[in-house]
């Protein structure tokens, strides 16, 4: 990457004060807040104020760290042990225990609605050694399970709850993380209020965080200015630069992500089930356009899942896709497209990802590519494409995970939530990504993440366009905020001065 990933320093920090509501834009109406049955990387913001997950994370790395989980250990290579945390309780008051565990991830692998069965494909069975200890059996071995754990897979709701509430439990969640739901009203608000007996005695410090639903980043950007809201995320370059001029008023964080802009591909149906045609559209895409023109330059472009300068990018595939019109224009006629296509093309509603639309649909026109384009809400858009099937291509913003292979899992595994065509990927690559989930040492596992990121790219599975910097704008008073390489702002350590 152009830049260290590293996150921002916690600014002017003193003894935190308890009490106060964190007042928070929130740039999308979550998709669930059940951990399991959603998939949009926006939902983590809500997500990780609710549930504690097995394992953590260190912001500036991605290493992992103690969760619910105090350590793990494989006692062979298809064997996990986790000894549990011991003395926490849900919000409803049931206790965190290895039956729960069992519970959780035995619901998050074989549920109908599970969003997650891909990241878990390793996991075979789940036993309750002790009641502060679980044995996770695998069909195969997989060094990045434990990091797997510090995503959805890992947040673990009362199994009481879900089998109470069913369905309902989309929208009434119970986890142990230091903030309880209390309501949500779709497209308006969500609010959480502070569990008084989580199991970090010093935690949380707020009594509560309200997301206010505001889908317009200008708008956002202005409530924080304001002083209405207390902080502002996911915001683009166009609102840092406004931001940036209100010295005093407001604290800009600015950091290098592993997040990034891309095209994903129904490739279970044509036009797109032709190679040719997928190569043709990244051909027909300038990447170093699209950053100057939708990020002002200040992101790095992409050509697969994992940026440059992250530990398991392969740069031998830096440029493997040049900008070339004509040559997308010739595989359009080898693909008997001789007067060019027409794919149906999702987005979101938003005015800023209608900029980054228009930006794409005249890059692909000049290529012979008419791109018809539907928006609507980022959840709806999950829904039709992700979910339905409906569609031939979607823009949408791939925010990372914890471990490098979760990318491949769930963008191209045959069970990815973010395989609309739940197509098998190649059977090199299933190997691939196998050795990448079951090398125990970093250099072999960077060496299968090259192979991954090579055979993606051969295959023209989606069409990466670039790693975007993680901006939040915050009031003067947020204390303890920390970013993280993710770009998925965690809200936890946070507290109100003065």
């Amino acid at each position: 990457m152009a830049a260290p990933l590293l996150p921002l320093t916690a600014r002017g920090q003193t003894a935190p004060r308890k009490g106060g509501v964190l007042n928070v834009a929130a740039a999308f109406n979550p998709s669930t807040l059940d951990p399991v049955t959603g998939g949009l990387g926006s939902d983590h913001m809500l997500l990780y104020p609710l549930f504690d997950t097995l394992v953590d994370f260190e912001p500036a790395t991605l290493a992992a760290k103690p969760g619910l989980a105090t350590s793990w250990t494989f006692l062979d290579p298809k064997t996990l042990v986790l000894e549990l945390r011991e003395g926490v309780r849900f919000h409803d008051g049931e206790p965190f225990d290895a039956a729960a565990v069992k519970a959780n991830l035995d619901r998050a692998r074989t549920d109908p609605r599970s969003s997650v069965k891909g990241d878990l494909q390793s996991l075979e069975s789940v036993e309750v050694l002790a009641p502060n200890k679980v044995a996770l059996h695998l069909s195969r071995p997989d060094t990045a399970l434990p990091l797997i754990l510090a995503d959805r897979a890992g947040m673990m709701c009362s199994p009481e709850a879900v089998a109470e509430k069913g369905r309902q439990h989309d929208r009434e969640p119970v986890g142990t993380g230091p903030f309880k739901f209390q309501k949500w009203n779709d497209n308006d608000v969500v609010v959480l209020t502070r569990n008084d007996a989580y199991w970090q005695p010093d935690r949380p410090h707020l009594d509560g965080i309200t997301f206010r639903i505001i889908t317009d980043l200008n708008t956002g950007l202005r409530s924080v200015i304001a002083g209405e809201n207390n902080f502002a995320y996911r915001l683009n370059p166009q609102q840092q630069v406004v931001a940036s001029r209100m010295k005093g008023k407001v604290i800009v964080s600015s950091t290098p992500t592993i997040a990034d802009y891309h095209l994903v591909f129904n490739y279970g149906r044509a036009p797109l089930n032709d190679l040719r045609v997928r190569q043709a559209i990244n051909y027909a895409i300038d990447r170093d356009a699209f950053n100057k023109a939708a990020l002002l330059g200040l992101g790095v472009p992409a050509q697969t899942m994992l940026p440059p300068g992250y530990w398991a990018h392969d740069p031998s595939v830096d440029g493997f896709y040049k900008h070339d019109p004509d040559k997308a224009r010739s595989l359009l006629r080898e693909a008997g497209h001789p007067g060019g296509i027409e794919i149906q093309f999702y987005g979101y509603s938003d005015q800023a990802s209608q900029q980054r639309h228009e930006i794409i649909m005249e890059q692909l026109r000049q290529a012979g590519i008419t791109a018809r384009l539907t928006t609507a809400s980022s959840a709806d858009m999950y829904q039709r494409f992700m979910v339905r099937g409906e569609g031939d291509m979607m823009l949408t913003l791939w925010t990372g995970r914890p471990d490098p292979s979760q990318p491949f899992l769930l963008i191209y595994g045959e069970n990815g939530f973010n395989n609309a065509g739940k197509v098998p990927p190649p059977p090199a690559m299933v190997t691939a990504q196998d050795l990448s989930q079951s090398a125990a040492d970093q250099a072999t596992r960077k060496q299968a993440f090259g192979q991954l990121e090579r055979l993606a790219l051969e295959n023209a599975l989606s069409c990466e366009l670039a790693f975007v910097p993680g901006i939040e704008v915050f009031t003067p008073n947020v204390k303890g905020y920390v970013p993280n390489l993710l770009g998925k702002p965690k809200f936890n350590d946070i507290y109100l001065e003065g």
